[in-house]
């Protein structure tokens, strides 16, 4: 028997609730991993609260992270006793995901854990340091530089923003970052923003071109935040958008793509290909430090999941929040 978190629906309503499940109640795939942590992101929080319609079928368990250790495989590509990192791929929407003491998986949806990174720090990191590192990557492949000028990062307090902030920093980037928390000000400047602005003064609508501001952006929000970082980007500039926080339309216009040169990125890490996820986690294990990923990381129980998912979606929790499932009883 194992610990997992199951969602069903009762009355039309998600109901969380850690059960024992076995082994054979698990779904039929390749790789069984014992899990070692996973993660709440701001889709496990919709998911686990049913205030999104993340879920495609129930019971599931959720959690689209996970880090572990192989412990039997029918797939040639890994074996047992080996160090994995599983996330998207809808694992945790479609497919029952890591909030789970044992978790079954595709074996193309594991990529090896990095040497020198251990899987507490694979999930401080999970999804949202995976996509903070492919919009890096973004912004690098479009031109952008130190030297071009400041980054802006929306949403700077959340999993994918602080895990960016720290990422620039790193790569000698100044960046800026948006919140609608005066209380994180020190928390940002800790982990790499150069200064701070107000998510509210970014969410004043934008002309078709503004003040040119930014070398680059790393957007999460959307919206008029998003419409107001192209308004304000520089000639040349770049902005990485991978995230619906504020919302998903976009007020704006073709202005800054036609008179500036401007490059709007999309940015996916759910479906992202093995190859270009496997070389983004090379580079975050080399970026990263576990020094760094302990300032924005806080570890709690399977049992305590529901409690802070409820404070995920309401904007409650700063950086990462990690669940410790091995020897979790």
């Amino acid at each position: 028997m194992f610990k997992a978190l199951v969602l069903d629906q009762v009355d039309g309503k998600t109901v969380a609730t850690v059960r024992d499940l076995e082994v054979s109640e698990l779904p039929d795939e390749p790789i069984l991993v014992d899990v070692d942590y996973s993660s709440i992101n701001y889709k496990d929080g919709l998911a686990i609260t049913g205030a999104g319609r993340i879920v495609s079928q129930f019971p599931m368990v959720p959690g689209i992270d996970l880090a572990g250790t192989v412990v039997e495989s029918s797939s040639a590509e890994l074996s047992v006793g080996d160090s994995i990192i599983m996330t998207g791929w809808s694992v945790g929407e479609r497919f029952w995901g890591g909030l789970s003491e044992k978790a079954r998986l595709k074996s193309e949806w594991c990529v090896p854990l990095p040497k020198g990174m251990t899987s507490h720090d694979a999930m401080v990191i999970g999804t949202a340091g995976l996509t903070a590192m492919l919009c890096v990557m973004a912004l690098e492949e479009a031109g952008v530089t130190p030297e071009s000028g400041e980054i802006v990062v929306s949403g700077a307090a959340g999993g994918v923003g602080s895990i960016a902030l720290r990422l620039l920093a790193a790569l000698n980037y100044k960046a800026v970052a948006i919140t609608g928390r005066a209380d994180t000000k020190d928390y940002l400047i800790s982990i790499g923003a150069s200064r701070v602005i107000s998510r509210e003064s970014m969410q004043e609508p934008a002309k078709p071109l503004e003040k040119q501001l930014w070398a680059g952006a790393i957007d999460t929000v959307g919206d008029t935040i998003l419409a107001r970082i192209l308004a304000e980007t520089q000639y040349g500039g770049a902005v990485a958008a991978c995230g619906l926080a504020g919302g998903y339309k976009l007020p704006s216009t073709v202005m800054p793509f036609i008179l500036r040169n401007v490059r709007l990125q999309g940015v996916d890490s759910v479906m992202c290909p093995k190859t270009r996820r496997t070389i983004a986690w090379q580079r975050l294990q080399q970026l990263l430090s576990s020094e760094d990923l302990a300032e924005m990381s806080q570890t709690i129980s399977l049992e305590e999941v529901p409690a802070y998912a409820e404070k995920i979606i309401k904007g409650q929790v700063r950086g990462r929040t990690l669940v410790k499932l091995t020897n979790s009883r």
